[in-house]
């Protein structure tokens, strides 16, 4: 075999990974990944900590539910934004009478939560319970959080 057919399904078979598409129960994918079917994601329950000096940190799962304690209100702490560009939690408080606070980690001043559609953000969130914010959606974009409730 000459050494350009060689170079040419070299070329071909990288290609072939570099482009491709995966599906799972469907033959023919329209996306990176294309799922045919239902997707379960980790589910978490946390505790709060006491105060922001105590925060639960929250570093693991997608659907998280938060279970501030005791009448007070709570303390949980998201990763930095710029450590996980890109990724998604869906948060709950679960209580009925307790407010979970959240903030994120390595706060600096400039890090900040901001409610989809709008430029105004805050270092710190509230979720109180029994609201019409009792689960939101927290994507990183590499810079702060955004919510969407």
């Amino acid at each position: 075999m000459s050494q350009s057919r060689i170079i040419l399904l070299l070329f071909c078979c990288f290609s072939i990974f570099a482009f491709g598409q995966v599906g799972i129960n469907t033959t023919n994918p329209l996306s990176t990944l294309d799922i045919n079917g239902n997707l379960s994601v980790k589910v978490l329950t946390l505790s709060g900590g006491g105060s922001a000096a105590t925060a639960t940190i929250i570093n693991d799962g997608v659907y998280i539910s938060l279970d501030p304690r005791n009448n007070t209100t709570d303390h949980f702490s998201l990763p930095n934004p710029s450590d996980v560009p890109g990724r998604i939690y869906f948060i709950r408080n679960i209580t009925n009478f307790d407010t979970a606070k959240l903030s994120i980690q390595g706060q600096n001043g400039n890090l900040r939560f901001f409610p989809k559609n709008s430029s105004t953000g805050s270092n710190t969130l509230d979720l109180p319970p029994n609201s019409q914010n009792k689960t939101i959606i927290l994507v990183s974009d590499g810079f702060n959080w955004t919510y969407y409730n």
